[in-house]
């Protein structure tokens, strides 16, 4: 835990290694994931780098695999998983005897190979997919054409163009009348008929365009000419994109030359794919025409077919191949893109600088010295530790599991910075307890549990899944989701809700007059079973279930819940303020321990902690018994019960009059004030026997200093007057103390550091005391209008509390109460309903609203308080992280 709540030691080391051996070097430090280079070479832009040509050939391998991938996915081939990520790490780089340049060489063989052997099959398919469609066109178009020229008795005119008939051309009229005599024509009136005759061009164009083609062929023609479609029913592959087109047969009759010319320019511009056509009188030519074309379809469609096999086989290889050389790739290009940030001050030698996890600097120095023992080289190899200055320190927590998903919730916000407290360590406990606070109820957190308990149980199928952000942030909160049911159902128990219904689980220590004979009038009360404060009147955990059939229901649980969000939200607040302290003394500021933290904690401790301390105690008194002795009984009449029992806890004293007394003693005259009944003798009005409004208590304690009209305790308003006066006091400490000891030092040195560069360069700044005092006022500001701003933010935890109740209490009212006395059938109905909203609104809805105010009240009213969040995360040199972020 101490691990997670500061940030992990970091050491600025630097690398010297034989250039030879610094991509063995590389391989091995890339395994580790435990240090971060810092680039050496700022000036140099990305072109003018050392290893600048490797980081290009693996570019280029990388689109080669993303272009396989591609290949695979027309295909519907699922890319087969390489493995386990560490399995592929641990196997030896030099396996098949190739490293370095050696395996980026062997790499783009066997992938350029296959690349334009793909190309080249694609290319050919492409050619193939195109002559296929024409002869499928071409035969399509043979066909229609045939049985339209085939009809009889058709009448010499032309048809509207806008006919919305599309049957086929058997049903539609001709323009030419075929005489069944033709043979007994003379040579005058074969001549006279041919000249009647309509020419016409035939094609296919895609359904898509159809009536944009039609209405296009009738504006151009205005009408003089006659059009016919007729759809294929198969569908065609488009060569160059694959998908599947739908197209029509269209024949066009026109009489005219220039009708003619128009349409082809029309047929081009629409893509439409013309045909010519043997005489359609000549029926023995049309059909060997197409006999002929059946015959080159088969053909085509065999050829084309192999193709397709040919292509398959090779990307099912490609497929089983193309993760790992992906890794490979990135493994490669990781490696010399790391180098690129190495500079070679001497001929033969790189040098690097990098972040360290402290401990691990050994296992950087092992993996050097073996790579550089593995390669025989005489030349030593250093790791050793750079003087500062340093650059920024980056900030790395190690983290399990369990508390990876707390940690990204920080990171969130905002990077902790080096060596600062870590708000996910608290964050891990109090956000699933506030979102369990507002959602309270046993039954909606059983199911948020069980969800989250689900996702635990897909952990291992879903890490090695390739899933989509929203799923992937599901499953890397499941262990924050388990928690905030089990919470969930933890404020359910406290609050004694379950789907808006209170359990009666040991009994409640409360009944309804005439509840043994189930006669209870509408306005009855209802009293204690056992004597008040006695061990058998406590309800043993959460909350008596008499409660939720009371008529002061809302009443209660509202006073309740809104005093506890107060206690929640304070506590919490001072406790981001004490880390505040921690950090101070950690980073030994003296300034800020004292004229921050101090002011800070006396200002919040003299009346936000106060305010809990009044709460608590309004809890622990026993009223009944303060009231009592303030109450004047007759003894001799119907209060003569009530004298000498247990309600009161002080002695029973009898009165000089004996018979109308309070119980301390006092005589009662009919005119006497509270304040003389009252034996405390605490003050005010009430005399502190009168229950105090809280608020009006606190908000008096600065409208009316050292008054008190209600007091709880004896001097309450003394204690309330130095509270105040230390609050006060506070403010200026705050506001002066600190910016006046800033400014009396005649410079602030002011380190700046270039991340990149190579070394530090000191320079000195002067702060004015008007700066340094802005911006402590903007600090004293947000400090002190924020306790009491933040502290009202909490009342969201009563809001939420109260609203996600009463839904669920209309929800079971409305949707179940009352179908349940209908009949069989409208309870089922009614439960669908119930099931339905609670589903959609409850269990969905309104998980993500509670969700969403918890955040808020941890990255706003907690982490303000201390959390700098402005530090630089450590990105380490760790193929498996790239791995990962190329698979997502």
């Amino acid at each position: 835990m101490s691990r997670w709540f500061r940030s992990e030691v970091m050491s600025y080391v630097s690398l010297i290694v034989n250039e030879d051996a610094a991509h063995n070097c590389l391989a091995d430090i890339g395994k580790l994931g435990i240090i971060q280079f810092t680039d050496l070479n700022p000036e140099l832009t990305p072109f003018q780098r050392r290893y600048v040509s490797f980081v290009k050939r693996c570019d280029e391998l990388e689109r080669m695999l993303r272009f396989f991938t591609a290949e695979c996915e027309k295909f519907d081939l699922i890319i087969e998983s390489a493995g386990d990520i560490d399995q592929f790490l641990n196997t030896p780089l030099d396996a098949d005897d190739k490293t370095g340049s050696e395996l980026l060489k062997s790499m783009e063989v066997e992938l350029e190979a296959h690349e334009a052997q793909l190309r080249e099959l694609n290319k050919y398919n492409e050619k193939l997919t195109t002559e296929y469609n024409e002869k499928v066109e071409l035969q399509e178009v043979l066909q229609k054409t045939r049985r339209l020229f085939m009809g009889n008795n058709v009448p010499r005119h032309k048809s509207s163009p806008h006919s919305d008939e599309e049957d086929d051309y058997e049903s539609n009229a001709l323009l030419v009348d075929i005489d069944d005599n033709e043979e007994h024509e003379t040579p005058r009136q074969r001549a006279r008929d041919m000249d009647m005759r309509f020419s016409s061009i035939t094609g296919v164009v895609s359904v898509e365009e159809k009536d944009r083609f039609e209405r296009m062929i009738f504006r151009a023609t205005r009408g003089n000419c006659y059009v016919r479609f007729s759809a294929i029913k198969q569908a065609l592959n488009d060569p160059e994109t694959g998908n599947l087109v739908e197209k029509c047969v269209f024949i066009v009759f026109y009489k005219s030359l220039s009708i003619e010319n128009k349409l082809k320019r029309i047929c081009n511009a629409f893509d439409a794919h013309l045909y010519s056509l043997p005489d359609m009188d000549d029926m023995a030519s049309v059909d060997h025409a197409l006999a002929e074309n059946a015959q080159e379809l088969v053909d085509s469609r065999t050829v084309l077919i192999k193709n397709q096999d040919t292509r398959f086989n090779l990307l099912r290889m490609l497929s089983m191949k193309a993760e790992r050389w992906t890794w490979l790739v990135l493994r490669e290009k990781t490696i010399y893109h790391s180098l690129n940030h190495f500079k070679s001050d001497v001929s033969g030698i790189l040098r690097g600088e990098g972040w360290v996890i402290a401990d691990q600097v050994d296992h950087v120095r092992d993996a050097v010295n073996r790579a550089h023992a593995n390669m025989d080289m005489d030349m030593p190899s250093l790791v050793d530790f750079v003087p500062q200055p340093w650059p920024t320190a980056p900030t790395h927590f190690t983290t399990n599991k369990f508390t990876y998903g707390y940690q990204e919730f920080v990171n969130t916000y905002g990077i902790p910075r080096y060596r600062e407290a870590n708000p996910a360590v608290f964050t891990a406990a109090t956000f699933p307890f506030l979102f369990g606070v507002m959602y309270g109820d046993i039954g909606h957190g059983i199911f948020l549990f069980c969800a989250g308990f689900f996702l635990i149980s897909q952990e291992k199928k879903n890490d090695e899944a390739n899933l989509n952000e929203m799923a992937e942030g599901l499953h890397m909160g499941r262990y924050m989701i388990v928690m905030m049911g089990f919470f969930a159902v933890y404020a359910g128990f406290i609050y004694n809700d379950c789907f808006s219904l209170g359990l009666n689980l040991f009994g409640s220590r409360w009944e309804f007059k005439g509840q043994e004979d189930n006669n209870v009038s509408e306005n009855a009360e209802a009293y204690q079973k056992s004597d008040y404060g006695s061990a058998q009147s406590v309800y043993p955990f959460g909350l008596d279930p008499i409660w939720h059939v009371s008529s002061n229901e809302l009443l209660f649980f509202n006073s309740f819940k809104m005093k506890l969000s107060v206690i929640f939200g304070i506590v919490q607040m001072f406790a981001g303020t004490l880390l505040k302290g921690l950090n101070a003394v950690f980073f030994q500021e003296k300034l800020d321990l004292f004229f921050e933290f101090l002011p800070m904690v006396a200002f919040s401790g003299s009346l936000f902690i106060y305010m809990i301390v009044l709460i608590v105690m309004k809890w622990s008194i026993n009223w009944n018994s303060r009231m009592l002795s303030a109450t004047c009984l007759e003894l001799n009449g119907a209060d003569k019960d009530t004298w000498g029992s247990n309600a009161y806890d002080g002695e029973w004293i009898l009165c000089d009059n004996g018979n109308f007394c309070t119980p301390w003693g006092h005589s009662c005259t009919g005119t006497d004030t509270l304040e003389e009944k009252c034996n405390l003798d605490f003050g005010g009005s009430g005399d502190g026997c009168q229950p105090p409004n809280l608020i009006t208590t606190l908000i008096n304690i600065a409208l009316q200093p050292g008054t008190v009209d209600e007091p709880l305790y004896y001097g309450q308003g003394g204690v309330q007057l130095v509270l105040l006066l230390i609050a006060f006091g506070s403010i200026p400490v705050l506001l002066l103390v600190k910016p006046y000891f800033l400014s009396q030092r005649s410079y602030r040195a002011v380190v700046h550091v270039d991340e990149n560069a190579e070394a530090a360069e000191e320079d000195h700044e002067e702060h004015s005391f008007g700066e340094i005092l802005i911006h402590q006022a903007i600090e004293t500001i947000e400090f002190v209008l924020g306790m009491v701003s933040n502290t009202a933010s909490y009342l969201r935890l009563w809001a939420l509390s109260l609203a996600h109740s009463e839904l669920a209490t209309v929800f079971w009212d409305k949707a179940m109460l009352s179908t349940l006395n209908v009949n069989w059938f409208a309870t089922y109905i009614g439960f669908i309903i119930f099931a339905g909203v609670t589903l959609g609104v409850l269990l969905m809805m309104d998980v993500l609203e509670c969700f969403l105010h918890a955040l808020r009240l941890h990255w706003v009213e907690f982490q303000n308080k201390f959390y700098a969040a402005d530090g630089i995360r450590f990105n380490p040199y760790s193929f498996k992280n790239t791995i990962k972020e190329s698979k997502t």
